[in-house]
């Protein structure tokens, strides 16, 4: 498969041959987007092993080994929000609606402990990203920037929100990318400055309270308010 991002899903239920899980292992050791959808996968799949167990439907298993290697356990689309010509599609989930991904590993007996290939030992650290996304209210949108993808974790329960991006490219010579938080009445606020080549930045500010989210180019150092179109520009929901 030409991209290694859409093996996640077969991973999380143990779906890959020995040369595809290897592959996959050297790469989710280097990419925090990844990181973070394994780890809600696997929170769900704790979070249902403490129900009680219902014996699968016969051919359960070898139907969803069938599909979890062909689909990658995508959200649903939602509607782009007004951004210039570079965002490109936004997508939005939470890690809980990977429940019904979950139960295929409940399905399949799943119920050895979870070792993750990023970690360092028992005593790891989770990343920022990693601990956002564990949190109960954790919401996750996703947009392209380009041949870059953008995914932004928040928790309104911890007021924190964490940028994960997977190859972005580095901002243009005596420019940065500068991150915002949108709050209804008074607009764009500085959120950050990242660099293209930091895959997780933990945002400034108060996301619980904001409406969106943006990312444009400014000049080094960053400025007040955007001087530039955004290159993603996220409106959350539910707001």
């Amino acid at each position: 498969m030409s991209d290694i991002h859409a093996l996640v899903g077969a991973y999380a239920v143990d779906a890959l041959d020995d040369l595809e899980r290897a592959a996959f292992e050297r790469h989710l050791s280097e990419c925090s987007a990844c990181q973070v959808e394994v780890a809600g996968l696997r929170e769900a799949a704790a979070a249902i092993g403490v129900t009680a167990a219902v014996q699968p439907p016969a051919g359960l298993r070898d139907k969803v080994l069938a599909d979890i290697a062909t689909v990658r356990p995508l959200p649903p689309s939602v509607e782009q929000p007004a951004a210039s010509a570079a965002a490109g599609r936004l997508t939005r989930f939470r890690p809980r609606a990977l429940i019904a991904a979950a139960a295929a590993v409940i399905a399949l007996g799943a119920g050895a402990a979870v070792v993750q290939p990023w970690d360092d030992g028992p005593t790891a650290t989770p990343t920022a990203a990693q601990r956002v996304a564990a949190a109960d209210d954790a919401t996750t949108y996703t947009q392209k920037v380009g041949d870059a993808t953008a995914t932004l974790v928040v928790s309104e329960q911890l007021n924190e929100a964490v940028l994960v991006t997977t190859d972005m490219p580095a901002a243009p010579e005596g420019k940065v990318y500068e991150l915002w938080l949108d709050h209804e009445g008074v607009g764009m606020v500085p959120a950050g400055l990242m660099e293209g080549d930091e895959p997780e930045v933990v945002l400034e500010g108060d996301p619980a309270t904001a409406i969106g989210f943006g990312i444009t180019v400014e000049p080094d150092g960053g400025s007040e308010e955007p001087t530039s179109e955004p290159v993603a520009q996220i409106a959350f929901e539910n707001v």
